[in-house]
C-alpha cells in the first residue's frame, strides 16, 4: 500500500476543501427543504406569474432567475471564502475585480442555460403530463451532447483565452500521438491558465469537430515535452477506451431513473399530498432539484469508482504509448506539488469524494509496470 507523503499544508489545504463542498451541498439541501416546507416556492411562483403578466414561459424563466440569484446570495459567503483559500495557499493570481467578473458571467451563463433547460423541461410537462419524463429524458440526453460538442468554443472562451500552440516541434509530437490513438483533433491550444491559477492542467475536449487539445500556459511553462506527452496520453487513454461513449450511456441511464423517480415524486405530490394543483405547477422546481441531488447524493461513491477504474485504464494506456514511464511519474508529482494534491488521502476520503485515484497509487502503478518490463527483457 502507498504511504503518505502528504505535506501539512497539502492536506489542510484538501480538508478545508471538502468542507467547503459538504457547506454548500447542505446549504443547497436547506434551501430547497426551506422553500418546499414554508410554501415559498408557491409565493415565487406567484411573484413570477405577475411579473411576466400571466405568460407562462416568461414566468419560468423569471422564476429560475429568482431561485439562482437567492441560491447565490446564500453560497456567495463559501464562494468567497474559497476564492480566499486559494490566495492563502499562494494558487491563484486572481485579483478581486476579476472573480466578482468572473462569478457575475457564470451567474449569467448560467441563468440562460438553466432558463433554456428548465423553460423546455414544462414545456414538455405540461403538452405530455404522462409520458412527460421519457420525452425529456430524451431532450436532456440531445442537449447534453450538444453541450459538450459546444463548450470549447462557445462556453470555454467566455471565461478563459485560448490560442494555437506556437511550439511547432511539441505540436507534431501531441497530434502525431493523438493520430496513434485513433483520433483526430482540431487543433492544438495554448490555455493561458495563469491569468487565473498557479495550477497545472490539460485536457482533450469537445466532440467530433470541436476536439482539440488544451495546454495550460502553467503546464508549458514547468513541464518537458515528455511530461506533456505523458499527460496527454493518459487523456488519449480514455478515448481509446471508448470512455466518453460509454460515461455518456451510464449518464444516460441513470439520468433515466431520475427521470423516473422524479414522475414517481411528482405524481404523488399532485394526486396524494396535493402540495401542487398539477404536475405542470413550476412550483414544483425545488422538488424535481431535489430529487435529483439526492439521487446524485447516494450515487456518488460508485459513480466515483467507476471514474476510479476509468482512469486507471488511460493511465495503462499512457504506460504503453510512451517511451518510458519516468516521464509519467515525475509529471504526477510535479502536478501533486504545483496544484497542492494529497497524493495518499484517506481511504474513505478516495473512495467518497475522488474521481481519480490517488496520486501515490498512481506512480506505484506506473513503477510496478516498469518493472514488469523490465523483467520481460
Amino acid at each position: 500500500m502507498p504511504t503518505s507523503t502528504d505535506t501539512p499544508e497539502a492536506q489542510r489545504y484538501n480538508r478545508i476543501r471538502r468542507w467547503l463542498g459538504i457547506a454548500d451541498f447542505v446549504l443547497g439541501l436547506t434551501l430547497l427543504i426551506a422553500l418546499l416546507a414554508t410554501g415559498w416556492n408557491g409565493t415565487l411562483r406567484d411573484l413570477a406569474m405577475h411579473g411576466a403578466y400571466d405568460h407562462y414561459t416568461l414566468a419560468v424563466f423569471l422564476y429560475v432567475v429568482m431561485l439562482m440569484m437567492i441560491g447565490k446570495l446564500l453560497g456567495l459567503g463559501l464562494d468567497y471564502y474559497g476564492f480566499r483559500l486559494e490566495h492563502r495557499y499562494n494558487l491563484s493570481n486572481q485579483r478581486l475585480r476579476a472573480w466578482v467578473w468572473d462569478e457575475t458571467k457564470g451567474f449569467l451563463v448560467g441563468a440562460a442555460l438553466e432558463s433554456i433547460v428548465v423553460d423546455l423541461l414544462y414545456f414538455i410537462i405540461h403538452e405530455f403530463p404522462q409520458n412527460w419524463w421519457l420525452i425529456a429524458w430524451a431532450a436532456f440526453l440531445g442537449l447534453f451532447v450538444l453541450l459538450a460538442q459546444l463548450a470549447p468554443v462557445v462556453l470555454f472562451p467566455i471565461f478563459y483565452k485560448f490560442e494555437p500552440l506556437e511550439d511547432a516541434e511539441l505540436k507534431f509530437r501531441l497530434v502525431g500521438l493523438s493520430e496513434r490513438a485513433g483520433t483526430r483533433v482540431r487543433g492544438v491550444y495554448k490555455w493561458n491558465l495563469s491569468e487565473k491559477s498557479k495550477k497545472a492542467n490539460a485536457a482533450l475536449t469537445g466532440l467530433g469537430n470541436t476536439r482539440r487539445i488544451i495546454l495550460a500556459d502553467t503546464l508549458l511553462e514547468h513541464y518537458s515535452a515528455d511530461e506533456i506527452e505523458a499527460v496527454l496520453a493518459h487523456e488519449l487513454g480514455h478515448h481509446v477506451h471508448r470512455h466518453i461513449p460509454k460515461s455518456i450511456a451510464v449518464q444516460a441511464a441513470i439520468t433515466l431513473v431520475g427521470f423516473w423517480a422524479a414522475n414517481w415524486v411528482l405524481h404523488y405530490a399532485v394526486e396524494r399530498t396535493h402540495m401542487f394543483e398539477t404536475v405542470s405547477d413550476f412550483a414544483n422546481l425545488p422538488l424535481l432539484i431535489l430529487v435529483s441531488t439526492v439521487l446524485s447524493f447516494l450515487l456518488l461513491p460508485a459513480l466515483n469508482a467507476y471514474s476510479r477504474y476509468n482512469e486507471r485504464q488511460a493511465d495503462r494506456y499512457a504506460f504503453q504509448s510512451i517511451a518510458s514511464v519516468e516521464p509519467f511519474i515525475s509529471s504526477m508529482n510535479k502536478l501533486a506539488d504545483q496544484n497542492l494534491a494529497e497524493r495518499s488521502p484517506a481511504r474513505w476520503v478516495e473512495w467518497f469524494f475522488q474521481s481519480h485515484p490517488a496520486i501515490s497509487r498512481r506512480v506505484a502503478a506506473a513503477e510496478a509496470w516498469e518493472k514488469l518490463q523490465t523483467a520481460r527483457k
